[in-house]
């Protein structure tokens, strides 16, 4: 019998499940007026996205439900780990960045694992929403979504919060560091 490489056991789904809906009641001010059931509804409708949340969680991302699309009624799950997924760090920016280097390459990219994990890297707008939910980032940053403009020029954005302040810098796409990893949202 063929099973799906990208699903859960029953312990595992059961598991996530518990530990997404203790996380969602511990943190309601990053999602006022929503209910758990109604998530939790979306979820059963859509059991493949257990397997990307629980990349995310295995990753050190610990997701949470941080908005709500009206227009498309899908929530909004985000890596709120206070400072960026450990096991997402020490990454350049994507795949052109990774094959540039010459010597030291990281193992792969934000963009690379992003796909793999099946999320997105955040925008700057993204991000800065994040940041208005809680602090995050005050030791590490994270790559995010660059714009074609910048990139074509070699570099690639990425932001943190320091001194009660977000910011976005930017970096060549190919530099990595200890504390620079990538948040991903994932849309259920």
């Amino acid at each position: 019998m063929k099973t799906n490489a990208k699903q859960l056991t029953e312990e595992q789904r059961n598991g996530l499940l518990d530990t997404l809906k203790e996380r969602f009641e511990q943190n309601d001010q990053r999602h006022e007026k929503m209910a758990w059931d109604n998530v939790l509804l979306k979820l059963d409708e859509n059991p493949e996205k257990l397997w990307y949340l629980h990349q995310m969680e295995e990753t050190g991302g610990e997701p949470d439900v941080i908005g709500y699309e009206v227009e498309t009624g899908l929530f909004l799950f985000c890596d709120c780990a206070k400072e960026s997924p450990k096991g997402r760090r020490s990454v350049c920016y994507d795949q052109k960045a990774l094959e540039s280097r010459k010597h030291n390459k990281p193992k792969t990219s934000a963009v690379e694992m992003a796909a793999e994990l099946g999320i997105e890297l955040l925008n700057e707008e993204q991000y800065r929403l994040l940041q208005t939910l809680d602090e995050f980032d005050l030791k590490t940053s994270n790559w995010l979504e660059t714009p074609d403009e910048i990139r074509e020029h070699g570099g690639a954005i990425f932001g943190d919060r320091r001194y009660d302040q977000v910011f976005v810098y930017h970096n060549g796409a190919d530099s990595y560091y200890a504390a620079r990893g990538f948040r991903g949202i994932l849309k259920v």
